[in-house]
C-alpha cells in the first residue's frame, strides 16, 4: 500500500455511504395517511434527509427542518432552516418555534414524518417557561465542557425545553408521528439522538440532577429552579399521546463499521471492530487504541497484521483550557503521543457528519511519525493536549481531514492501520 491516507479515507467513505439518506429512508417509509403529509426535523443530516425524503414520497408533502449553518440541502417542498451548532443561537430558537407551530392543529387523519438527527439538541432551543436562551447555551457550553456522556447531556437538555423529550410529537397529536432517526448514540436509543424531541424515554428529572451533581457542573440558578420543580417533567412513553407512533432507526454506527469492514476486506486487509459503541475520555480511550496497536505492531498480537482495527462511539473531552480541537482530534493526539516511533501504524479518527467540535475539519491522521513532525514544527505534542489544543496541533503538520459536510451522522469513526 502507497498511501495509507487515501485507504483511511476510503474506508471513511464507505462508512458514510452505508449511512446514505436517500438508500436507507427508502425501507422505512410510512403508509401514506388519509390526510395532510407534514415533514418536520432536526440535526447535522436533516436537510439531506428531507432532499432524500422527497425523492422517494410518492405524494403531497410539505415541512420545515433546521440543520447546522452550511450544511443545508436543495429541497422542492420542505423548507430548510440553519442555526448554530455547537451553542445554539435565536436562529435555532425560531426554527423550534416554528416546528412547534407546524404540527399544531392536525387531524388524527394525518401524518407526521420527523427526520431526526445528531446535533439536533443544539439546533433546537426552547426554553422553559421563566428560561430564555441565554440560559440554553449556558446550559450547552456547561455540557460541552463537563466530560458527560451523551446520555447524560441529553438527559438535561430534555428537562430544560418545551420540544425535546418527546414533546414536539406531543405537540402533533392526535396526528401520527412516525420518526425516521439516524443514531448518533451508543447504543442506539433513539430518544437520546437529538434529545428525543419526538421519541420520549423513561428518564427523569432526577436523572437530570444526578448528572448535574456527577459532572460538577455549574448551571445558572433559574436553570437549577426549573429541574428541582415538577414543571420540568417530560412526557412519558406510555402517555397516550404516543399511542400509535412508530420509530425507525434509519442508519446507526454498527451498520456504517460493517460497510467500513466490507471496504477493507474488498482491497485486501482483514478488518476487525472492537466496539460500536466506546464511550469515555478521548485521551484516556486514545492511550488504550495506542496500546492495542503498539501490541499488533510489535508482537502481532491480539490480531495479525497486516489489519483494520475499528471502532465507534462517542468519547468527550473534558475541556481543561480553551484550545481549538474537537473530541476526534483529542483523541488521536494522545494516540499519536502513544505510537511515536512505532512504524507501520497509521491511523485516521473522524465525526461522520465532517465536524469535529467547532472548526472545519472532522478529524485528523496519524501515524508513528506524528509526534517527531510537531517537534520539527516547533509543536509540542504532549502540552498541545494538555490544553485541548488537538486542531493546531495537526493543522501544524498538515494531518487535519477536511472531508466537508457528509450529509449524515453515525458518530465517531476511528481507523486504525498496521501493516
Amino acid at each position: 500500500m502507497t498511501d495509507p491516507k487515501s485507504f483511511l479515507t476510503s474506508i471513511f467513505d464507505a462508512a458514510v455511504a452505508a449511512a446514505d439518506p436517500e438508500k436507507t429512508i427508502r425501507n422505512h417509509l410510512p403508509a401514506k395517511p388519509k390526510g395532510r403529509t407534514v415533514v418536520i426535523g432536526a440535526g447535522k443530516g436533516s436537510a439531506q434527509m428531507a432532499a432524500a425524503f422527497e425523492k422517494v414520497w410518492d405524494g403531497p408533502i410539505d415541512g420545515l427542518v433546521v440543520t447546522r449553518y452550511g450544511y443545508g440541502a436543495r429541497c422542492e417542498r420542505i423548507e430548510i432552516i440553519e442555526a448554530a451548532h455547537p451553542v445554539p443561537d435565536a436562529a435555532g430558537l425560531e426554527a423550534s418555534r416554528r416546528l412547534l407551530e407546524k404540527v399544531r392543529g392536525l387531524t388524527a387523519d394525518d401524518l407526521v414524518v420527523a427526520l431526526i438527527s445528531g446535533g439536533g439538541s443544539a439546533l433546537l432551543p426552547s426554553p422553559a417557561p421563566g428560561l430564555t436562551l441565554a440560559d440554553e447555551i449556558a446550559v450547552n457550553e456547561a455540557l460541552l465542557a463537563s466530560g458527560a456522556p451523551i446520555a447524560a447531556m441529553n438527559t438535561i437538555r430534555k428537562h430544560v425545553s418545551t420540544i425535546k423529550g418527546g414533546r414536539l410529537a406531543a405537540a402533533a397529536h392526535p396526528a401520527r408521528v412516525v420518526s425516521l432517526v439516524v443514531s448518533d448514540i451508543p447504543g442506539d436509543n433513539p430518544a437520546l439522538v437529538a434529545s428525543g424531541p419526538t421519541v420520549p424515554d423513561t428518564s427523569s428529572r432526577a436523572d437530570a440532577l444526578a448528572s448535574i451533581a456527577a459532572y460538577g457542573m455549574k448551571l445558572p440558578d433559574s436553570v437549577m429552579a426549573h429541574i428541582n420543580s415538577s414543571a420540568a417533567d417530560a412526557p412519558r412513553p406510555d402517555d397516550p399521546r404516543f399511542a400509535g407512533n412508530e420509530v425507525h432507526l434509519t442508519a446507526s454506527a454498527g451498520v456504517s463499521l460493517e460497510a467500513a469492514a466490507a471496504e477493507a476486506k474488498r482491497q485486501g486487509i482483514e478488518a476487525v471492530i472492537l466496539s460500536d459503541a466506546i464511550e469515555g475520555e478521548a485521551r484516556e480511550v486514545g492511550g488504550v487504541h495506542a496500546a492495542i496497536a503498539r501490541e499488533v505492531a510489535t508482537r502481532n498480537r491480539p490480531f495479525a497484521k497486516p489489519v483494520l482495527i475499528l471502532s465507534g462511539g462517542e468519547t468527550t473531552v473534558t475541556l481543561r483550557a480553551k484550545g481549538k480541537g474537537g473530541r476526534n482530534s483529542e483523541f488521536l493526539l494522545a494516540f499519536a503521543i502513544g505510537i511515536d516511533g512505532v512504524n507501520g501504524i497509521d491511523a485516521l479518527a473522524a465525526d461522520t457528519d465532517g465536524i469535529d467540535g467547532s472548526e472545519n475539519n472532522a478529524g485528523a491522521f496519524a501515524s508513528g511519525s506524528t509526534v517527531a513532525r510537531m517537534r520539527a514544527a516547533g509543536v509540542d505534542a504532549k502540552a498541545m493536549l494538555a490544553g485541548n489544543n488537538a486542531w493546531t496541533a495537526f493543522k501544524a503538520v498538515g494531518d487535519l481531514f477536511v472531508p466537508g459536510p457528509t450529509g449524515t451522522n453515525v458518530n465517531d469513526l476511528r481507523a486504525i492501520l498496521i501493516r
